[in-house]
């Protein structure tokens, strides 16, 4: 007997598919996600703290790792002030370091670059089938790494990942 792909019979309806329909199948699938960038101190715990104020509530647990974390630093401080700016906080955020056992371990892994899949790929390739751009619904928008320069660049870098966030929450 052919295994039945359990979303099928969501696809098979007569009225067809609608969003709202899928959104409680895919909260299950996914309850814990990880947000990846280069250091671990700007983009994902960024990032990190805007997926857990919207997903936190639903029981979707959020982290944040670094390619090439700079581990046990706090977040950098005007990635910290433009968060706080729009109504976010992350004080006790650490680097941490990138991990094979991450990637297995989470359901979902987010990143800001085509380089970081690249290299997330190298490293566990099992994880690629679960590994996507924060701005996968923006057309695969990258969001650039705003370290080392001044506040607009990184109040620019917030608009993109609070979009990424928003339009994650909608399909998760």
């Amino acid at each position: 007997m052919l295994e039945r792909n359990p979303l099928s019979s969501f696809a098979a309806h007569p009225r067809g598919c609608k969003k709202t329909t899928l959104q409680p199948v895919l909260a299950l699938m996914f309850k814990n996600i990880l947000v990846v960038c280069v250091g671990n101190i700007c983009r994902s715990p960024t990032a990190e703290a805007l997926l857990v104020s919207r997903l936190a509530p639903r029981g979707i647990a959020v982290a944040s790792a670094g390619i090439h974390a700079l581990e046990g630093k706090p977040m950098d401080a005007t990635a910290l002030e433009v968060l706080r700016e729009h109504g976010g906080d992350h004080p006790d955020h650490q680097g941490r370091q990138l991990t094979r056992e991450m990637l297995r371990q989470y359901d979902l892994i987010l990143t800001m670059e085509q380089g970081h899949i690249q290299r997330i790929t190298q490293l566990a390739p099992e994880a690629r089938g679960k590994t996507f751009l924060l701005g996968k619904w923006q057309g695969n928008q990258e969001i650039p790494d705003p370290y080392r320069q001044q506040k607009p660049a990184f109040e620019h870098v917030y608009q993109l990942m609070a979009q990424g966030v928003e339009s994650w929450s909608q399909k998760l």
